[in-house]
């Protein structure tokens, strides 16, 4: 089966968007590296920078896992903030699209609310608090109705 994983660069702020996220995904980090756990031979991290995340996991469900890592300016990295990338949820249920919605753009900026569309899905989409796109889509059974 293919799966599909969203990668996320930040600013500075993985981790906050991290603990930020696994409250509304009710889920824990599979994995968390730092900088300075890893060995960066030939590069000089600054202090500032060793507790900035180099790599961190966290599992949405079984088949799905929203990673990241931070920028670092000492290695002339840059971080633009655009619409290139939008992560795109699928939940199981119409209640659980409005939880998360309402989870995820709280402090950000909604696009279109969530709601019935003329496609037949619910769906609306919104920028959250630290710049990230996000789609919420819940297709309703054919025997269900609105």
């Amino acid at each position: 089966m293919l799966r599909l994983n969203a990668y996320l660069n930040f600013d500075g702020n993985a981790e906050e968007a991290f603990d930020f996220y696994k409250t509304v995904f009710k889920a824990e980090p599979s994995s968390i590296v730092r900088f300075k756990d890893m060995p960066m031979e030939g590069i000089d991290i600054p202090e500032e920078e060793k507790d900035k995340i180099m790599h961190i996991g966290l599992p949405i469900n079984a088949d799905t896992m929203l990673m990241a890592t931070d920028i670092l300016k000492s290695l002339g990295q840059k971080l633009v903030e655009g619409n290139n990338v939008h992560i795109s949820l699928h939940p199981d249920s119409k209640e659980e699209a409005d939880r998360i919605f309402s989870a995820l753009s709280e402090g950000g900026k909604v696009g279109m609310p969530i709601a019935d569309q003329a496609w037949g899905d619910y769906y609306g989409h919104f920028t959250d608090k630290f710049g990230v796109n996000w789609m919420v889509n819940y297709s309703y059974p054919k025997t269900e109705k609105a």
